[in-house]
């Protein structure tokens, strides 16, 4: 069974979001844990949180996939930046664990030309604090496209935070189709080969979940703009060979395509009608 979904609003409470994505065909989805560019996150209902956690479970959802905000940057050169990098952190994974052994997402960030090695030093330096033996939440690394100073461009970049993490088993990561070109990886003529790649660097155990958009510029530009599935430079075979991958076909895939309800909805249908023995 593939488990897809797409991005939806937290705003109107987890049933919401879950009746949405059922709506919409999914069986996983993402929401941002707090606005997008930060601020501070809505109380929990614990009420509506029960019955999302049961409701979920009676629906086979797999794995959800949560997202910090994108003004999160525990590599920033600022202190104020990285302790409101490390607060955030702290909050959101802590009411990740009011919805169990689910994944919370972030971008590593941008060293802001204090160089790769301080970069990666201080997100590793947040993600050791904010880690706990207990937590049944897996933090996950995104691959980047590599605008700017931003780090995760390639699994290199991210391979070397991992190993400053202490408690190692608790990350992963969430590799983006987009980003991945868009940082140099060819998903399109050899998958199977940058998967390879991936292995061999950072362990394809620590591969968790995946981003699943089209981009709309091509293979290495770094610029790190999303389309709609089939619409753009990876086209729709990439994506059929991503559905049927015996690996990837059993992550988490989660639509981040410019798209509304309607368009997810047909995404949703278009990836799951190309799964060879979909039953």
């Amino acid at each position: 069974m593939l488990y897809i979904g797409s991005h939806l609003s937290v705003s109107n409470g987890f049933m919401s979001m879950a009746r949405e994505a059922m709506a919409m065909g999914a069986n996983t989805f993402a929401f941002f844990t707090r606005n997008p560019r930060g601020g501070k996150s809505k109380d929990v209902d614990m009420k509506d949180v029960k019955e999302f956690n049961k409701y979920i479970k009676e629906n086979n959802f797999g794995k959800l996939v949560a997202h910090a905000p994108y003004t999160l940057n525990p590599a920033s050169a600022t202190e104020k930046t990285r302790d409101f990098a490390l607060k955030v952190m702290e909050e959101d994974i802590a009411k990740m664990e009011l919805i169990p052994n689910n994944y919370y997402n972030f971008h590593p960030g941008s060293h802001v030309k204090q160089g790769l090695n301080l970069g990666t030093y201080l997100i590793a330096d947040i993600l050791n604090e904010t880690l706990k033996k207990d937590m049944t939440t897996t933090v996950l690394l995104e691959t980047m496209a590599g605008k700017g100073t931003e780090i995760g461009k390639n699994f290199e970049e991210i391979k070397i935070i991992i190993d400053k993490i202490k408690l190692n088993e608790k990350v992963g990561v969430c590799l983006d189709t987009c980003h991945i070109s868009d940082g140099g990886y060819d998903i399109v003529n050899n998958l199977e080969g940058v998967l390879k790649e991936f292995d061999k660097i950072i362990g394809l155990e620590k591969l968790k979940a995946l981003h699943i958009n089209d981009s709309k510029n091509e293979i290495g530009s770094r610029k790190d703009r999303h389309e709609k599935i089939g619409m753009g430079y990876l086209g729709i075979e990439t994506f059929r060979q991503i559905v049927n991958h015996p690996y990837l076909k059993t992550l988490p895939m989660i639509l981040e395509t410019p798209n509304d309800f309607s368009g997810y909805k047909k995404e949703i249908e278009l990836l799951r009608s190309m799964e060879k023995n979909n039953i």
